[in-house]
């Protein structure tokens, strides 16, 4: 049994920690809100600060939603740093810029620590089942520390590079997401408006090339007007302008991206930033005055 914190415990974060427990672990967790039930029921022990995590585990894992939340976590008064002593390691899970990742990294390595960068891939749906790709940044030596716990979270669990390369390697999944449930949403509302059946049109397209979870699991959440996030369109927009950043930078072209990413803005314009990012269909609908479901 190993002492393991959690800072962070929304819809990623409570089922990520879960599986933390369930693998046999002594947990110690916080977060602004409500400590989930079933870590408390579990034995979880619910901390006051970020600091008090870093006080009683060994190695300490967060999932925030933004650069400044993690930076808050990590360094404020009462903060992780605050309680961290040398040859514990911090592990960041959320998605965040990997310049500043770069920088955190290096406030905590001057502490006797070490840091790994892991964002996850897979939603709540991977969070849940402990499924997730988790892509991670560091050197080896605390990777293969962390990794046994890792590994109880995701199924495909790599280290990428140096600090900041997993940060780098999110992003370019969010890419591949993103401008997939785009592709999806068009698909499937150039085919209802055109008077095929939806679900019959997902149905067949299922087994060739087109297929894909996102063809599965996001069309369903289309057809059925299910926009009750798993990712929201807040998180998933902030990635991508993440993406574009970096692009800028390094003087990359990502014209579907930046597409992608106006549409999702369409969203927030129709008030949905917190609707699931398959909602991306509903700035589609709108420029063709059109609903998926409604007859043609």
């Amino acid at each position: 049994m190993s002492k393991l914190g959690f800072v962070g415990l929304g819809i990623m974060g409570g089922r990520m920690a879960a599986n933390l427990q369930k693998g046999g672990h002594e947990l110690f967790v916080c977060d602004i809100k409500k400590v989930p039930d079933v870590l408390v029921e579990g034995g979880a022990v619910v901390c006051g600060t970020p600091k008090e995590v870093a006080e009683k585990a060994d190695v300490i894992f967060t999932m925030l939603p933004n650069t400044p939340d993690v930076e808050k976590v990590l360094f404020m008064e009462g903060g992780i740093a605050e309680g961290l002593s040398a040859g514990k390691i911090v592990v960041d899970n959320s998605s965040i810029a990997p310049a500043e990742t770069r920088k955190f990294a290096s406030k905590i390595n001057e502490l006797g620590c070490e840091y790994i960068d892991a964002p996850v891939s897979g939603g709540d749906v991977g969070a849940e089942a402990g499924t997730l790709a988790i892509m991670c940044g560091g050197n080896q030596e605390a990777f293969d520390r962390a990794k046994p716990f890792l590994d109880l979270m995701g199924k495909n669990v790599t280290l990428v590079g140096p600090n900041g390369i997993g940060q780098m390697t999110k992003i370019c999944n969010q890419i591949i997401v993103g401008n997939t449930i785009e592709a999806v949403a068009e698909a499937l509302l150039l085919a209802a408006k055109a008077g095929a059946d939806p679900w019959k049109v997902r149905d067949a397209l299922t087994g060739g090339w087109a297929d894909s979870l996102i063809l599965q699991i996001h069309g369903k959440r289309m057809i059925e007007r299910n926009f009750e996030p798993g990712g929201r369109i807040e998180l998933h927009r902030k990635d991508l302008n993440l993406a574009l950043a970096e692009s800028y930078s390094l003087g990359v072209p990502l014209p579907n991206t930046a597409t992608t990413h106006a549409l999702w803005n369409g969203c927030v314009g129709q008030g949905g930033i917190a609707w699931d990012h398959s909602a991306i269909v509903r700035a589609l609908e709108a420029a063709a005055g059109f609903e998926i479901g409604q007859k043609p």
